[in-house]
């Protein structure tokens, strides 16, 4: 389970670049062995880019729920498991044709990303962890 974030540490993480914030929601993901997304009464919240439906996923709470605003305000922040994430969400991503977009935040866009990537990714240190 995650530790809130205060203030500081929020401002600092949403200077970051997108590739910087990919690889920090790599790092948390790992560490607190969760990674967030947003839900609704219909399931989990879709992006649309130019090119792919998208499934946008967080490192905390705090940031999913600072997405959660305007058309998103009914939304809640859900945090999935990082095993049920590797056994059930990867694969039904790739299913359904879905990729990822990963942290993105208000004025910012994430990193677009196919599910079997980022799985590579967060196994990948996970190894390097143990």
């Amino acid at each position: 389970m995650s530790t809130p974030l205060d203030a500081t540490m929020i401002e600092t993480i949403q200077s970051f670049d997108a590739e910087k914030r990919y690889k920090h929601l790599v790092k948390e993901v790992v560490a607190n062995r969760e990674i967030w997304i947003l839900i609704d009464e219909h399931g989990c919240v879709m992006l649309n880019t130019d090119d792919e439906d998208c499934v946008p996923v967080w490192p905390n709470k705090e940031f999913a729920e600072a997405w959660a605003t305007g058309e998103w305000e009914t939304c809640k922040a859900e945090a999935i498991s990082l095993n049920k994430w590797h056994s059930r969400w990867t694969h039904g991503l790739e299913d359904d044709e879905l990729a990822l977009v990963v942290f993105p935040i208000p004025e910012q866009e994430g990193l677009v990303i196919y599910p079997d990537e980022l799985d590579y990714e967060l196994k990948t240190l996970a190894n390097k962890h143990r």
